[in-house]
């Protein structure tokens, strides 16, 4: 058997497990990281000339059309340019953070990917292994440690470039990522609770089949991606997943309206700046992949092809993932030819005050869903329950939203009532009008100065 048809011979379709983890020989585990690491590489590439394209069409223009055909060269020739460009370090940075600050954003994205299921168990080279690199009973907290790892590569930018622009990005995202990165993390809770894991393989092939809920004696078939069943789960996921990339409308730490460039205005355009565009693409392809995985039945194939019955075998699964991961970062695209860039009290009110609190009350919902379903369970009493924490937790938000109010309107009270006195008394700095004891003031004439005198 020739080595070609070795490596594209298939097998049939089955579902990985946790114990089909672990077992690969040396040789297949580094082929597989090769894999991912040239496919990302080349994704950031071809995300870089897909973006411009996509922009410049939505906005009537053509985009990159001259290095090469259809512009696919241009990506290519701008990271030959920022490699090969001289590299300036400003005089009063911290050496070593300004050094391994880009280093720390890029490799937790790359090592996220590496729980990303891309396809059921094949035979490659003879060995039956699953498309997917490796997988934890906890994956999905990997890939959200990872990410709350890369944030660190942002703020030691800011920290170690000593500069207040700087210096101010990297704030900015540290407290945008606890913010929305809780968020993200309740947003999985009612993907955990219908899956009963926390295994990615395990979430994909709990989306295999949609289940049923009975009501009134009626079994109601229910969808089997999440992204349907719990849609709330999922709009909430889409909203973080942009505040957790720094993308439009969530770029606060890179905002160079006010920032001249946020966290990297001291990288100059050469191979750290690369290192860091890279790490924002593949944070993107992460958190898209993460979004197939845990909402959009991760590599089967949607309805109508799912029929065929070949649809989910052997590698026809890299292409249902590949067309996915397509249609997501079109959608990244979207929003920021669209979308205008919110303020930063906007970005932190939406994230504490509204976000979450909505992922706690649905959390609530999913799981009482979830105990009514099982047997030997009061379910007058679950419904009770779920009640009155219900309404408690809603009485704390009123009573903090009031409060909250309250303050709002002292505040406002106050700042009229000081500016009412200082446009009363312009002296006391209202307004910049000169002092009112020159001499003029008083019916001195100002001195003639002769001619041709200093």
């Amino acid at each position: 058997m020739s080595l070609m048809s070795m490596t594209l011979l298939a097998a049939p379709a089955a579902d990985p497990t946790l114990d089909d983890f672990g077992n690969d020989p040396i040789g297949i585990v580094i082929l597989k990281s090769v894999v991912i690491f040239v496919v990302l590489m080349l994704g950031v590439l071809f995300g870089v000339w897909f973006e411009r394209k996509l922009i410049s069409r939505m906005q009537n223009r053509y985009g990159p059309n001259r290095a090469g055909k259809f512009g696919l060269l241009q990506s290519v020739a701008d990271g030959l340019k920022m490699g090969l460009k001289e590299d300036l370090m400003p005089r009063t940075v911290d050496k070593v953070i300004y050094f391994i600050a880009p280093v720390v954003l890029a490799v937790p994205a790359f090592l996220a990917f590496s729980v990303i299921p891309m396809g059921p168990k094949v035979n490659m080279f003879g060995v039956e292994t699953p498309l997917q690199l490796t997988d934890l009973p906890v994956a999905v907290l990997l890939v959200l440690a990872m990410a709350s790892i890369g944030v660190y590569g942002i703020v030691l930018a800011g920290w170690g470039s000593r500069s207040p622009y700087a210096m101010l990005g990297g704030l900015r995202a540290s407290a945008q990522v606890v913010s929305y990165e809780i968020a993200m993390g309740l947003s999985f809770v009612g993907v955990f609770l219908f899956a009963g894991t926390l295994s990615t393989s395990g979430i994909v092939a709990a989306q295999a089949n949609g289940g049923s809920f009975a009501l009134g004696g009626v079994d109601i078939p229910l969808p089997s991606w999440y992204m349907i069943l719990l849609i709330p789960s999922f709009a909430i996921y889409v909203i973080t997943m942009l505040g957790e990339t720094n993308r439009v409308p969530f770029d606060l730490p890179e905002g160079e309206g006010e920032l001249v460039g946020g966290f990297q205005t001291e990288y100059s355009n050469s191979l750290k700046f690369a290192v860091i565009m890279l790490a924002e693409y593949v944070n993107v392809f992460v958190v898209s992949a993460v979004s197939i995985t845990l909402f959009m039945g991760g590599w089967r194939a949607p309805w109508p092809i799912s029929m065929w019955d070949g649809a989910n075998t052997g590698y026809w699964p890299l292409l249902w993932f590949f067309l996915k991961m397509v249609l997501v970062f079109a959608f990244f695209i979207w929003a920021r030819a669209s979308l205008p860039r919110v303020r930063y009290d906007q970005l932190m009110a939406l994230g504490w005050k509204i976000l979450i609190p909505l992922n706690l009350a649905w959390i609530l919902l999913v799981a009482t869903m979830r105990a009514m379903r099982l047997d030997n369970v009061d379910r007058t009493l679950v419904l009770v329950l779920g009640a009155v924490i219900l309404a408690g937790a809603l009485a704390i938000w009123l009573r903090f939203d009031t409060t909250l109010q309250r303050r709002r309107e002292a505040r406002a009270a106050q700042v009229d009532a000081e500016f009412e006195q200082l446009q009363a008394e312009p002296t006391a700095g209202g307004f910049p009008v000169p002092p009112l004891d020159l001499p003029h003031y008083h019916g001195v004439a100002r001195k003639e100065v002769p001619s041709g005198t200093n």
